[in-house]
């Protein structure tokens, strides 16, 4: 060997290898692929006109830069369940009561990560916490739809953002909170009436 070499043989390995891993992780940061979701039934968010102005609301309180499964209520099961109208519902002497019913349903079906349908498998049931704490029962049916608490979907698999979105037939909430909820037909309108 000569002296006066810059490099001799360890050191020159050394550098040959923390190059390659260099290398190695630009090339791996680089093939990072966004999150592709599984499930043959995804349908497109824009497509349905199904979420109605009560879901929209719902989603609307949630970041969408986050992973949040949400079983939104039809808008026919807003106004059936909940007694909820768009015109009436979104007025301003109604705002705050509306606000504070999407909001609690949002807590009932909203879970901290995603739920596609397809890793339910058919006659088994998994059981989620939603963001209030309140226990979701998930399983698929033999039709292939989702069944949640027993409330059936209508629409699965939508995204919106990090979001993943079911619309149900039915809305999901604990039997307090349906009982202090009712529709008061005799005043016309659909409002909530709040019982203690």
């Amino acid at each position: 060997m000569r002296k006066g070499r810059l490099f001799n043989r360890p050191t020159a390995i050394i550098l040959i290898l923390v190059s390659i891993c260099c290398l190695v992780v630009v090339i791996m940061s680089m093939l990072n692929l966004p999150e592709i979701p599984t499930g043959d039934s995804e349908i497109e968010f824009q497509q349905s006109s199904e979420l109605g102005k009560f879901g929209e609301m719902m989603l609307e309180m949630l970041p969408t830069d986050l992973a949040f499964t949400v079983f939104v209520p039809s808008e026919r099961a807003f106004e059936h369940d909940l007694g909820l109208r768009g015109n009436h519902s979104l007025s301003s002497e109604e705002w705050n009561n509306t606000y504070a019913t999407v909001s609690r349903v949002l807590g009932f079906s909203a879970v901290p990560r995603k739920i596609y349908s397809d890793s339910i498998p058919i006659g088994k049931e998994k059981s989620f916490d939603s963001i209030s704490g309140f226990e979701l029962y998930v399983s698929k049916d033999l039709e292939g739809e989702l069944v949640v608490n027993g409330v059936r979907s209508k629409w699965v698999d939508m995204q919106k953002g990090e979001l993943v979105v079911h619309i149900m037939e039915g809305v999901i909430m604990d039997a307090q909170f349906e009982q202090s909820v009712r529709p008061d037909d005799e005043r016309g309108g659909g409002r909530l009436c709040f019982t203690h």
